[in-house]
C-alpha cells in the first residue's frame, strides 16, 4: 500500500469515528427521564420543566431558529430512543390531520388555555381563596392523588400549587407523546408539540421582519 493510500485510509478511519461518536446533547434523553423520575418522589422538581419552556423560546426570540426541537428537545429524543431502537413503535406514516395547520394551532390554543388556568389556579392559592390540592389531573380531567411526593408548609402554598399543575401539563403531554409513538412514527408528538408550534411561529415573524429591515 502506498503512503497515499495510508492517509486515505486513515482519514477515512477518523472521519467515521468522529460520525459514530455521540455528542454530548444526544445524551438528553436522560434528562427526560431524570426530570419525571424526580418529581414523582418530590413535586418541586416540576420547576424543573421550565427549562423546556424558557430554553426554545429563547432560541426562537433571540436566534430565529427551532435549533432546540431539532436537536436539545430530550423528550423529542426519548421518543427516538423507544420508538425506534426499542421498537416500541409500529413506525406507521402519522396522519395528515395531525401536521395540519388547524389542528396544531388549534391545540396550542387549547395548550395556552389550559396553562393559563393552571396559572389562575395558582393565583387563588395565592391570595387565600383556595386550598391547596395536591393531586396530579391526567389529561386535563382525571384527579389523582399526589401527596406522598410533598410535605406540607415545605414552600409556600402557590409554589406547590403551580407545581402539581405544570407537573401534571408535562406527565399528560409525555402520556400523549408515547401514545403516538406506538401508534404512529416514533416522534409524532413533534409534529403537533405546543412548544414546537410556538416556536415555529415565532421565528415566522422574527425572520420576515428581518427581510423586511
Amino acid at each position: 500500500m502506498t503512503e497515499t493510500a495510508k492517509k486515505k485510509s486513515e482519514q477515512k478511519k477518523t472521519e467515521k469515528e468522529k460520525s459514530t461518536k455521540k455528542k454530548w446533547y444526544e445524551w438528553l434523553w436522560i434528562w427526560a427521564i431524570v426530570y419525571f423520575t424526580l418529581g414523582f418522589f418530590n413535586i418541586l422538581f416540576a420547576w424543573l420543566g421550565m427549562i423546556d419552556f424558557l430554553v426554545p423560546l429563547g432560541f426562537a426570540i433571540f436566534g430565529g431558529t427551532k435549533g432546540f426541537c431539532n436537536r436539545y428537545c430530550g423528550r423529542g429524543q426519548l421518543f427516538m430512543k423507544l420508538g425506534s431502537s426499542c421498537r416500541c413503535s409500529r413506525n406507521k406514516p402519522t396522519p395528515k390531520w395531525m401536521y395540519s395547520k388547524w389542528f396544531r394551532y388549534g391545540f396550542l390554543v387549547f395548550f395556552l388555555a389550559m396553562f393559563g388556568n393552571m396559572v389562575f389556579q395558582t393565583y387563588l392559592v395565592a391570595a387565600g381563596s383556595r386550598s391547596l390540592r395536591e393531586a396530579i389531573k391526567l389529561f386535563w380531567t382525571f384527579r389523582i392523588p399526589w401527596g406522598w411526593t410533598y410535605t406540607a408548609g415545605t414552600v409556600p402554598d402557590w409554589i406547590a400549587q403551580y407545581s402539581f399543575g405544570f407537573y401534571s401539563m408535562m406527565l399528560t403531554s409525555l402520556l400523549l407523546g408515547l401514545i403516538v409513538m406506538v401508534l404512529y412514527k416514533p416522534r409524532t408528538w413533534c409534529t403537533f408539540c405546543p412548544m414546537g408550534t410556538m416556536t415555529q411561529g415565532i421565528c415566522k415573524i422574527r425572520n420576515s421582519r428581518s427581510k423586511d429591515a
